[in-house]
């Protein structure tokens, strides 16, 4: 059975860092591409990067302040994120995107998902 379990979230004032981990058990990740996604009070889940094998990708809102990466012997995806800003403020999950499925960044295309961990960003 495939998990993905996420943490790292925490509370943290604006301009401040956090690094999340997701973790993934039941399933070698280092052939899928990865993403992360959030989601916001009221606000429907965004994606916000992704990585494969040939590189990465973020939402224009996090591009400069965010960076994903990935250690395929402890079989683990990071979300390093710094300069956070108040509307950063949202569950942020991981996921595994379903081979042949199509566009990084549609939360659709991806197959298993973690619980989330919430990440607040206070002033």
């Amino acid at each position: 059975q495939v998990q993905l379990v996420e943490s790292g979230g925490g509370l943290v004032q604006a301009g401040g860092s956090l690094r999340l981990s997701c973790a993934a058990s039941g399933h070698i990740i280092a052939m899928d591409a990865m993403g992360w996604f959030r989601q916001a009070p009221g606000k429907e889940r965004e994606f916000v990067a992704v990585i494969d094998w040939s590189g990465s990708d973020y939402a224009d809102s996090v591009k400069g302040r965010f960076t994903i990466s990935r250690d395929n012997a402890k079989n683990t995806v990071f979300l390093q994120m710094n300069s956070l800003k108040l509307e950063d403020t949202a569950v942020y999950y991981c996921a595994i995107h379903r081979k042949g499925s199509g566009s990084y960044f549609h939360e659709g295309s991806y197959e298993y998902w973690g619980q989330g961990t919430q990440v607040t960003v206070s002033s």
